[in-house]
């Protein structure tokens, strides 16, 4: 019976780097049309209220205790829908 040594075992094929380097374009330039498209569908008003907005200026202003959940369903919506788009 034969047995199989590393002399009849064919080596791996190694990865060109110009196809590496092509993969690794290819998945940055995906990622920045995933964006642009983010923002040309969905706008950047949701991004920059999300940004600077100040959540305790913003709680002070609600007197009453449904106007804060209000607000804190329309967050939590806002952010699942942004963090559902990447």
């Amino acid at each position: 019976m034969a047995t199989l040594t590393s002399s009849t075992t064919p080596e791996p094929e190694r990865e060109h780097p110009v196809i590496a380097w092509l993969a690794v374009a290819a998945i940055v330039l995906v990622s920045l049309l995933i964006a642009w498209a983010r923002i040309e569908v969905h706008g950047t008003g949701d991004l920059r209220a999300a940004l600077y907005e100040e959540p305790e200026a913003n709680a002070s202003h609600h007197g009453d205790a449904a106007a804060r959940d209000a607000r804190a369903v329309d967050e939590a919506l806002a952010t699942s829908r942004w963090v559902s788009t990447f």
